[in-house]
């Protein structure tokens, strides 16, 4: 299940809570907008493809838990576009790490770069969302999961989003490489953490764009 498929039933986006480092959950108030028994409305997540858990808060809040988070991926492709904001929130220069605005363009590079590696290595193979368990992965997903939410609000925060999104792609690059090293093969492990690494791209080029930059491929 994913947060598109969520807010289709919820009439809203699900807002991710947690780390996600071991449950993948969501908070929605969609019972309490719609003027539904929240006890209702939980049983009929219960039933449907993809859903692990739904427990109702105290107040009537929903918390549901997803059985693969990484079906989220699956629907984030590049966007349309989206107005700029003004010009953009950090300076080209340091080139360093002290600067977020480098740590969001290094990150896109990256997520750039993985897609050509990964072509000159043949990752390759269906998208496997089950596969993406690691921390990392999972603390990239969890910054993804914010994008519908923030699309529709009338104050997305771009910049600090792209931030998080970014220094938490940073953290995957390392610890969780999306590609084989010295004779390793390729695995469907690998061609998971690509498709990860295109959702991110997208997502960070979506960010920039709404900020007034166009995404770099190259620093």
């Amino acid at each position: 299940m994913t947060p598109g498929g969520l807010a289709e039933v919820l009439g809203l986006p699900p807002i991710p809570c947690g780390t996600w480092a071991e449950a993948a959950t969501y908070v929605s108030p969609a019972a309490l907008r719609r003027g539904e028994d929240p006890e209702a409305m939980a049983a009929r997540l219960r039933a449907l493809p993809g859903i692990a858990a739904v427990r109702v808060r105290p107040g009537g809040f929903l918390e549901i838990e997803v059985a693969v988070p990484g079906e989220l991926v699956a629907e984030i492709g590049p966007a349309p576009g989206a107005p700029a904001a003004g010009p953009p929130p950090w300076p080209d220069l340091p080139r360093t790490w002290a600067n977020p605005g480098f740590a969001v363009r290094y990150a896109h590079v990256r997520a750039v770069a993985v897609q050509r590696w990964a072509a000159e290595l043949g990752v390759a193979g269906d998208f496997r969302p089950e596969l993406l368990t690691g921390r990392p992965d999972r603390s990239v997903l969890r910054s993804l999961a914010e994008l519908p939410g923030r699309r529709v609000s009338r104050d997305p925060g771009w910049a600090a989003y792209t931030e998080q999104l970014a220094l938490a792609y940073h953290d995957a690059f390392e610890r969780a490489p999306a590609l084989p090293s010295g004779d390793e093969p390729p695995s469907p492990l690998h061609a998971a953490r690509v498709r990860l690494a295109r959702a991110v791209r997208d997502v960070l080029a979506e960010g920039l764009a709404a900020l007034g930059e166009t995404a770099p491929s190259r620093l």
